[in-house]
């Protein structure tokens, strides 16, 4: 059987409680090389409260990738050029999800006119942005539910111009 390619659609008010198990999934079972514990269930409880979650995801412009139809992956634009979330489930990590969510947010981004691309990456997807173009510019302390959490801001130049074949 062939891997399909994720399909991507916009994000709907009765997506919020399905991403917000996705987001904790990703954060309890990706990031346990990089963060505590104490550290992670504070970060993932940030979804806890689904109403606010959904609220957050709606005012941004949220992407669901899917597989089989069914959401594996989120992806969110705040503002012109920042990346706000980016977040698959441990279970579809390593089939393209993350890859095609970025792909387009990045020609979402450029066809608006950003020039540069900005995340804050957890150390967990450092790696990720690092070979997608994206350039380390600081650490960062956040504190979330008492916890601190370091991650890194990131950013790509983007050119403007998106080419058939995704490569901008």
């Amino acid at each position: 059987m062939s891997r399909s390619a994720p399909a991507l659609r916009p994000y709907l008010p009765d997506d919020a409680p399905l991403l917000a198990a996705i987001f904790a999934a990703s954060i309890m079972d990706l990031t346990g090389d990089d963060y505590s514990e104490a550290q992670q269930e504070a970060w993932a409880m940030a979804a806890d409260d689904e109403a606010a979650f959904g609220k957050k995801l709606a005012g941004e412009l949220t992407l669901i990738a899917t597989l089989q139809g069914a959401p594996v992956g989120f992806a969110s634009l705040k503002g012109a050029d920042l990346i706000d979330m980016l977040y698959v489930h441990p279970s579809a990590v390593g089939q393209g999800v993350g890859s095609a969510l970025c792909d387009a947010l990045e020609k979402i981004a450029s066809a608006r006119g950003t020039k540069t691309l900005k995340v804050d990456a957890s150390d967990t997807a450092l790696e990720f942005f690092r070979k997608r173009g994206y350039v380390a510019q600081q650490r960062n302390s956040v504190t979330i539910n008492d916890e601190w959490l370091a991650n890194t801001t990131m950013q790509k130049q983007l050119d403007g111009v998106a080419t058939p074949g995704g490569h901008a």
